[in-house]
């Protein structure tokens, strides 16, 4: 293998002095790596973030999509990398943080995928180990966060009680910092590219955690913006819809038995 790891940033259009963040934050590490820039962007102005050998610009002149963009670069990290690293363009974290997920990596050969505790820039932790969903979490949440008991159920399903300080393996993580083994996305395969953006996440966690040990680890952390476009945009909201849709489809709307079982698992481990 070439290098330590390889990690991928999906662009479309965005924000330079945020993008420079990120890129700033992967090159704290002392690991070895190549970090893939994929642009979605109609034109290839953010090209100019391409500063280093150790960052590989790639133009796609179409909006592919989250998924489907960061698979162009996960296909190219399988043949020099043992780990792969997907980062949404609004995270940041410190030195050392790397090191440690590598490290924890390298200790644990049944863990397939990592995430670090995920917390805003004002130092409160966002929840994003969650529960498989069913439809109705998804509704509520988007919809309904009012509802009587619409709370408590939400509570639940990001398991707010677990604390969020201990290990725990997780079936649900966010997308924005996703750190895979590459040896273990040969065998349960990429993003589905299906899916344009949201709950691609779930759905390539799901199928990681059939196979290995999905991991949260929370003695590192990361920042991270967290806009919830979709709660703001109406074209965004229409493709985590569309999302939903694929994801439900594929894995069962209101008889999941699978599901079942594992959030049982999940809530007896788990919730105090």
């Amino acid at each position: 293998m070439k290098y330590n790891f390889t990690a991928s940033i999906v662009l479309y259009q965005n924000n330079i002095s945020m993008l420079q963040q990120v890129i700033e934050s992967v090159f704290k590490t002392k690991l070895t790596f190549r970090l893939y820039l994929v642009d979605n962007s109609p034109t290839d102005a953010l090209r100019v973030l391409q500063t280093d050998e150790r960052i590989e610009y790639i133009f796609n002149n179409a909006n592919l999509g989250f998924g489907k963009a960061h698979n162009v670069a996960i296909r190219k990290s399988m043949e020099v990398s043992p780990y792969h690293l997907v980062l949404n363009p609004d995270i940041f974290f410190d030195a050392g943080v790397l090191e440690e997920l590598f490290k924890y990596m390298e200790a644990n050969p049944d863990v397939g995928q990592m995430m670090p505790k995920i917390m805003y820039p004002d130092e409160s932790i966002q929840k994003l180990c969650k529960l498989l969903p069913t439809p109705m979490d998804l509704f509520l949440r988007r919809f309904f966060p009012w509802f009587p008991g619409a709370e408590a159920r939400n509570r639940v399903y990001e398991l707010a009680d677990s604390g969020y300080d201990k290990i725990m393996d997780i079936p649900n993580f966010s997308g924005c910092f996703m750190f895979f083994r590459t040896s273990a996305l040969k065998k349960v395969g990429l993003f589905d590219e299906r899916i344009f953006m949201y709950i691609e996440d779930t759905d390539l966690t799901r199928r990681m955690h059939q196979q290995f040990r999905t991991v949260f680890y929370p003695h590192v952390h990361v920042y991270h913006h967290h806009e919830k476009g979709s709660y703001k945009n109406l074209k965004l909201m229409m493709y985590h819809l569309h999302g939903a849709f694929i994801y439900f489809s594929k894995w069962g709307w209101f008889f999941d038995k699978e599901r079942s079982q594992i959030n049982k698992k999940i809530i007896t481990s788990y919730l105090r």
